[in-house]
Parts: C-alpha cells; structure tokens; sequence
C-alpha cells in the first residue's frame, strides 16, 4: 500500500496588509510512508537531549528572532538547535512545495484565499497522476488558521478522492517542524529578494551571500519543481 504523507504549515495572516508581513506562505512537505524516516527522528531527539531540550518542539521563527523559550539562549545555543533541525533534514528523503502571495495583490481574505488555491490545484493537477497512484493521501495540519483548513479541504478533497486529513500537535511530528522551518526560509528568501532582510536576521544567519551558501541552497534541492 503506497501511502504519502503531507505535512502543511504557513506562514502570515489573513489581515490587512502590513508592509512589515507582506506575504502568505503556505508550505507542503511530502513523504513517501514507504522510505522510513525513524533513525533521523531518533537521532535528532538524541540529540536534543544531549543539550537537555527534551520533547522540544523546534519553532524556526523564534529561534531566530530570539523569542519565547529561546528569549534568553545565546546565539550560539539557538544556532545549535537549528543547525540540527537543519540536518535532521537532509537526512530524511521528502520533498516540499511552497505557494505563495503577495498581499498587496489581495483586496480581501476572499481574494487571498482564492489565489491561493488556485497555485495549490495547479500544482496538484500537474502532478495528478503521481498523487493519484498513490493508495491514501494523509494531510496533516494543526488547524491553525480556519481559512487555511478550507483551502485544503476544498482542494485536495476535489482533486485526490482518496485525501484523509489529519489534526496534529507540533511536537508530535518531525516532519511538521521540518515544514515550519522550510516556511520560515522562504519567508526570509522573499523578504531578502525584495530587499528586506532584517537586522535579526543577519546576525543570525550573516551576509546574505552566507544565508544563500549554508542554507538556502541545501533547502531549496529538496524542492518539487
């Protein structure tokens, strides 16, 4: 039985547009059930425990921004945990797609969420008879944004008939966290095309040539073109 496992985070709001979040993100990261993932995940948590971060739900946002638990980490604490968040990926055979907009582009949440639906069916019916080869396809979101479950409810459940959709916790699932942090390198890759690079952001990742170099280019091999 082939199944395929998708794990959707986003990135942004539904709000009035902000000069300072002007995008919507939504990111999807795919895995094949059937290429097992079980000694990366046991090997991050050990990892984690080695620092004495067990159970840790790896947030990418904050851990740059310096916020929540991270707040009073030193830099080279808060690099640690990503750059083995980092790893944990490479390590692990997925593949992601990101959709996004720009929200000056969307009067209102109608509009926004209708744009974006339209990206996530043209991808899907591009790579229709992939999905449709496939025996389930388990769609896990936290539900964190209402309009977010509607888009994929409407979208995957018109295209892939056999689409089940999964609530899940965070910090139940890798893969999940994989997705939040492939969300935040994208936001960050469109504020930096756009000449928005922040001043957290460079004392974290450096130039944006290092960003490009250590990061980007490893994440973005992974990428469903």
């Amino acid at each position: 039985m082939k199944e395929l496992s998708v794990f959707i985070d986003e990135s942004g709001d539904f709000g009035e547009y902000d000069d300072q979040a002007p995008y919507y993100i939504i990111t999807m990261v795919f895995h094949d059930q059937s290429l097992p993932i079980t000694n990366a995940v046991q090997k991050l948590n050990q990892e984690l425990s080695y620092l004495n971060l067990n159970n840790l739900c790896i947030h990418t946002g904050p851990i740059v921004r310096r916020e929540e638990i991270y707040e009073f980490m030193s830099i080279t604490e808060r690099r640690r945990i990503f750059n083995k968040l980092v790893a944990f990926f490479r390590q692990v055979d997925i593949r992601y797609k990101c959709i996004s907009i720009e929200k000056k582009h969307a009067d209102d949440v109608i509009q926004a969420t209708s744009q974006l639906s339209r990206k996530m069916s043209q991808f899907i019916r591009d790579n229709l008879e992939y999905f449709l080869s496939c025996d389930a396809v388990k769609i896990y979101y936290d539900n964190g944004q209402i309009e977010v479950s509607r888009i994929l409810a409407s979208v995957f459940s018109a295209l892939i008939p056999n689409s089940q959709f999964r609530k899940v916790l965070p910090k139940d699932y890798k893969l999940f966290q994989v997705a939040d942090l492939i969300c935040s390198m994208e936001l960050i890759r469109l504020k930096m095309d756009n000449h928005q690079y922040s001043h957290s952001e460079e004392l974290f990742f450096g130039k944006q040539y290092e960003l490009k170099r250590n990061y980007l280019r490893i994440i973005q091999k992974k990428e469903w073109r």
